[in-house]
C-alpha cells in the first residue's frame, strides 16, 4: 500500500483528507512571541482578530527536517511506500527540509507541488486516489509531473494590510489601491507569484467579474474538477463565485475549501481564489 502525506499549506477540506486517508503535517505560525501548529492550535479566525486589534502580522515556519523524518519513519512502519507532496519552493524551504529528511529512508519519495494552496491540494487529491485505484509509486509520480504544468491557481484579494505587513508591498502601493478601489488577481506562474491584473470596484464586483473572465471562452480547461478556495469567515464571497461555476455547467466536480493560516498570513481575509486544470 502507498501512504500520501502533504503539509498545510495543500488546504483541503478535512472530509477529503479523511476519505482518502491523507496525512497532513502542520507549518508553524508565529503570532506574537509563540509558534503555533497551523490549523491545530490557531485558526485563520485567531489570526484575523489578532491583527484587528493592532497586532503585528503573523509569520510562518517551515516544518524541520527532525519532524518530516519522524513522519516518514512512522509511516514507513505502516505502509509499503510513502509520497510526500509539498508546497513549491519558491514559497518555503519545507520541500527541501523534507528531501533531506527522506534521503535516509528508502521507501519515500517526495514531490515538490510548485504549488500552494488548493494547487498543491489538487495534487494531493490526485496521488490519494492513484494510489487507492492501485496505481504504482512510478506510475503516481509521472502522473503528478505530468499534472504540475497544467494547474492554474489564481487569487484575488481584497486587502492589501496583510500583504503590506508582510513585506510584500509597500504601504505606497497598498494606499493608492485603497484609494482606488483597486484589488490585485495573483497567479501562480512558474512556481512563484506574480500579479498579472488588476480589478477596480467593490470586493464582490471583483469576484464575479474575475471568476467570469477564468471561464469564458475556455476551450483548454478539464473540467472533471475545479476548487474555489477563500479566506472569509462566511459564505459571501464562495457563493459569488459558485453561483457562476455552477451556471457554467461543465465541471463534473466544485471542491470548495478554506485557506488554512499559512495563506491566511499572507493575503488576510476577503481572498478567493479558483483553481483550474488545463488539458
Amino acid at each position: 500500500m502507498i501512504k500520501i502525506t502533504t503539509d498545510s499549506t495543500c488546504d483541503l477540506p478535512a472530509h477529503l483528507l479523511e476519505r482518502h486517508n491523507i496525512s497532513v503535517i502542520p507549518l508553524g505560525i508565529v503570532k506574537g512571541d509563540r509558534l503555533y501548529r497551523d490549523g491545530i492550535d490557531i485558526r485563520t479566525a485567531d489570526i484575523a482578530a489578532h491583527v484587528d486589534a493592532g497586532g503585528d502580522i503573523t509569520t510562518t515556519n517551515a516544518v524541520n527536517i527532525a519532524d518530516y523524518e519522524l513522519l516518514f519513519r512512522e509511516q514507513m512502519e505502516k505502509y509499503d511506500a510513502v509520497i510526500h507532496i509539498n508546497i513549491g519552493p519558491g514559497f518555503s524551504c519545507c520541500h527541501q527540509n523534507a528531501r533531506l529528511a527522506a534521503e535516509g529512508i528508502p521507501g519515500v519519495s517526495v514531490v515538490s507541488s510548485e504549488n500552494l494552496s488548493v494547487g498543491h491540494g489538487m495534487m494531493v487529491l490526485a496521488a490519494a486516489q492513484a494510489a487507492e485505484a492501485g496505481k504504482s509509486v512510478s506510475e503516481i509520480l509521472n502522473l503528478l509531473e505530468d499534472m504540475t504544468a497544467r494547474l492554474e491557481l489564481s487569487f484575488v484579494l481584497d486587502r492589501l494590510d496583510y500583504m503590506k505587513k508582510g513585506g510584500r508591498c509597500s504601504a505606497v502601493t497598498a494606499l493608492g489601491a485603497n484609494l482606488l478601489k483597486l484589488h490585485p488577481c495573483i497567479e501562480v506562474v512558474d512556481g512563484k507569484l506574480a500579479v498579472v491584473k488588476k480589478y477596480r470596484g467593490s470586493i464582490e464586483k471583483v469576484v464575479a467579474d474575475y471568476v467570469r473572465e477564468r471561464l469564458e471562452g475556455r476551450t483548454d480547461l478539464d473540467t472533471s474538477r475545479v476548487i474555489l478556495v477563500d479566506t472569509c469567515q462566511d459564505d459571501h464571497l464562495a457563493s459569488i463565485a459558485r453561483e457562476y461555476l455552477q451556471a457554467d455547467g461543465r465541471f463534473g466536480e466544485i471542491i470548495e475549501a478554506k485557506a488554512g493560516c499559512t495563506i491566511f498570513s499572507h493575503c488576510g481575509p476577503g481572498t478567493l481564489g479558483l483553481l483550474l486544470v488545463r488539458k
